[in-house]
């Protein structure tokens, strides 16, 4: 399970350090694709793997599916972690995230989450937070 905030900076060639915590589950090779809320979900292969058969498996009729599939696939590339733990992002999930310099990235349970800094910081604020745990239990926590 991914936990934490980590704040870095992406460098002028678009290389991003990963931190140790994170790569120790991540492993060398590991899947970056567009999110939701203006992110990039940064996905364990095993964890990819799940998440690309369940998009096989919506059908191909349905307009939203087939939105939602394309969504995270074409903007999905493969990155593999250099000697220094550092991943190239590729400029157009940088340019998708509004990722220039500074960046965080965020354990989100079977995920990671990599922000733009200021899109982090008006994303989440956490002023109603009570309003929104009162509302959980409707999920089941």
């Amino acid at each position: 399970m991914f936990m934490g905030e980590y704040n870095h900076t992406v460098d002028a060639k678009g290389r991003l350090i990963v931190p140790s915590k994170f790569r120790e589950q991540l492993g060398d090779e590991f899947v970056v694709t567009k999110g939701l809320d203006g992110c990039l979900f940064v996905y364990e292969n095993t964890e990819w793997k799940v998440l690309e058969e369940k998009l096989h498996t919506l059908p191909l009729t349905n307009a939203n599916a087939r939105k939602f599939s394309r969504f995270f696939l074409a903007g999905a590339t493969s990155c593999e972690v250099d000697k220094q733990g550092r991943i190239l992002l590729p400029q157009i999930l940088r340019d998708f995230a509004g990722i220039e310099k500074d960046a965080v990235l965020v354990g989100v349970g079977s995920r990671i989450e990599i922000w733009a800094r200021e899109r982090w910081l008006e994303a989440n604020s956490y002023d109603d937070m009570e309003e929104i745990a009162e509302n959980m239990e409707g999920l089941g926590i």
